[in-house]
């Protein structure tokens, strides 16, 4: 999954904790890159807990939980079209045509056809 702000991809990771957040904006799960940590007020981006305010969410199984205070809620897609926030494609033709321009690269083809 790319970064929300920016589209870059997590790389393989080191050992140890990841340097990228994760958080939840309209109702998607969604990450956050070190670099658009830095340069960005990031929170104000994503969706925060009814009950404490906090920017601590997970959205699994079609619920969002906040981390800080328990509170889980249903996931609502309607409200996804209502914020005019951009919908994550379901299918994953982005990367397929990103690990193609990869491949063609390191392999020194032309471009795919």
């Amino acid at each position: 999954m790319p970064c929300f702000r920016c589209g870059a991809r997590q790389t393989d990771p080191v050992r140890g904790a990841s340097p990228w957040k994760r958080g939840v904006r309209a109702d998607r799960q969604v990450l956050i890159c070190p670099g658009c940590q830095s340069a960005h007020d990031w929170a104000d981006d994503l969706d925060s807990c009814a009950t404490c305010g906090s920017t601590a969410l997970v959205c699994r199984l079609g619920e969002v939980e906040c981390r800080d205070c328990g509170h889980t809620r249903d996931a609502a897609p309607a409200d996804l079209v209502a914020s005019g926030a951009q919908a994550v494609p379901a299918g994953d033709g982005d990367l397929s045509e990103e690990v193609a321009a990869a491949l063609n690269r390191v392999l020194r083809r032309g471009p795919a056809t």
